[in-house]
């Protein structure tokens, strides 16, 4: 019998990685050879990153992800590593983010980074820039992070993602018009698929809108339910039950007080309609 060497995760800042590869090529039923073939490395490569013995490479990370078929979770660990760009707590939020079999969220001012398009990303990120809140190239590697991030919609099975928007969302023009309609356009399409559920919260809520701040709620494998939101500092992962049941509560309140999926999308046509009119 082969003896199978244990990680310890905390031995190594790439332990993590090197667990989660080997879970994954042995959930796919494959060798480290086979793997190593597919991704066009040696197989002393695939051991050595399984036991933390050295740094994946960016292009190996993804080409593990197609292969194994992870929903982009590998890569995700390798952003979350090599990177510092994000707030602090977001990278441990978006982990599992990754293997939630629910998403629901609500956000203010910003359209949710899952539901974001490649420019709309990078021209809220270049404000930063302008402000002097980020650097060039944090904003670079925040705006890669987000469209990694957003593999985990093409998982199989997908996950069923529930976004409620501040109306906010649509009105704040992000980019400029351009940027703004090819934004309104994407929600439009996602709004359709079957796994999406889009609803805007109108201004007219007003004091019945239950948040100051934008909140997400996992729903995880085996109904665990985590919470997360942050402030400009920071981002807080809740696990404690009552919190985030409290949480939970509000935001199933929300989703009774927002316009329903059709007034929804009809809302955010509107929005695109007034920028399109207003661009001739």
């Amino acid at each position: 019998m082969v003896n199978i060497k244990e990680i310890d995760p905390s031995s190594s800042p790439w332990a993590p990685f090197g667990i989660q590869l080997r879970n994954s090529r042995k959930a796919k039923g494959l060798k480290q050879h086979q793997l190593a073939r597919k991704c066009g490395v040696s197989a002393s490569y695939v051991s050595f990153v399984e036991l933390a013995h050295r740094p994946p490479s960016e292009k190996f990370a993804t080409k593990a992800d197609e292969v194994l078929e992870t929903g982009g979770t590998l890569m995700l660990m390798w952003w979350q590593h090599k990177h510092t760009a994000l707030v602090p707590g977001f990278p441990e939020y978006a982990n599992h983010e990754n293997g939630a079999e629910q998403i629901r969220m609500f956000e203010i001012n910003i359209v949710p980074g899952l539901l974001q398009t490649r420019n709309y990303a990078a021209a809220f990120e270049a404000g930063k820039v302008r402000q002097g809140t980020a650097t060039p190239e944090e904003a670079e590697e925040r705006v890669a992070f987000r469209l990694t991030r957003q593999q985990c919609l093409d998982r199989t099975p997908a996950p069923l993602l529930h976004a409620v928007m501040d109306e906010s969302c649509l009105r704040r023009t992000v980019g400029g018009r351009g940027v703004m309609i090819e934004q309104l356009l994407h929600l439009e399409q996602l709004a359709e698929l079957p796994n999406m559920v889009l609803q805007v919260a109108p201004f007219t809520l007003g004091e019945n809108q239950p948040f100051l701040r934008m909140v997400h709620l996992l729903t995880m494998p085996g109904r665990k339910l985590l919470g997360y939101s942050e402030n400009e500092q920071r981002g807080y992962l809740d696990r404690e039950v009552e919190t985030v049941a409290s949480l939970a509560k509000s935001y199933d309140r929300l989703a009774v007080e927002a316009l329903n999926r059709s007034d929804s999308l009809a809302m955010i046509r509107s929005a695109r309609r007034d920028l399109e009119w207003m661009s001739t």
